[in-house]
């Protein structure tokens, strides 16, 4: 009998806890990043003290957005370097992704910066010879730039088991996203001033004038003598 049919509706998944416990850099990072929002949609890449997630540093990442669905490593912890077999600073976030899943990372950062959104991603790296198989998630949260704009990404990647031989690269598993903007309170709506001489759809009446005495061009003429 299946847990499902013993528990009825009463089913709580233990997904996110699990990824809690095997993932917990991640955690780290994103609660990090959360803490510098400070009641703003986006925290700026200033903001960043890398004292702050101590405990993550080896899996954290800064990228910079160079074009639509395109960025690049700026700062990379060691992990990123171990899983590469290199020094990824300079090189692009999909370079870490086999060709079948780039489109859906490219499609991914495009998403954070725009939308914006955090995103957090499922990944998998086949086993082989020398490559025992991977489990890992990827964190991408926006930051905006000393001009304002969001093209910074904070992120973090960890994996789980033994990286053997390098290079690994990832397949997508599952994409979770969380909307920025729909978490911030609703704009009070502004009441609409009518403005004379603006206001539009309306009829306006030309009050009527009252009529006029009608002035007589006629003169009666009488002629007492006849």
């Amino acid at each position: 009998m299946s847990i499902n049919s013993i528990t009825g509706s009463n089913v709580v998944s233990m997904m996110p806890r699990r990824a809690e416990m095997t993932f917990p850099a991640v955690k780290d990072v994103e609660a990090y990043w959360e803490g510098l929002r400070g009641g703003r949609p986006i925290p700026s890449r200033g903001d960043i003290d890398p004292r702050g997630m101590q405990s993550a540093l080896e899996y954290a990442f800064i990228l910079e957005r160079i074009a639509p669905g395109v960025a690049r490593f700026r700062l990379a912890g060691m992990h990123l370097t171990d899983l590469m077999g290199m020094e990824v600073r300079g090189m692009p976030l999909t370079a870490m992704f086999t060709p079948e899943a780039r489109a859906q990372i490219s499609a991914a950062l495009e998403a954070v910066c725009e939308t914006p959104n955090v995103t957090t991603i499922t990944l998998k790296s086949a086993g082989g010879m020398g490559r025992p198989a991977l489990e890992a998630q990827l964190l991408l949260c926006p930051l905006k730039s000393d001009l304002g704009d969001v093209n910074r990404v904070l992120g973090c990647l960890q994996s789980k088991g033994d990286i053997g031989r390098q290079p690994r690269r990832f397949d997508v598993v599952e994409v979770t996203t969380r909307d920025l903007l729909v978490e911030m309170p609703a704009a009070a709506q502004t009441p609409v001033t009518e403005i004379p001489g603006f206001e539009e759809n309306r009829t306006r009446e030309t009050p009527k004038e009252a009529p006029k005495a009608v002035r007589s061009f006629l003169k009666l003429v009488s002629d007492n003598d006849a």
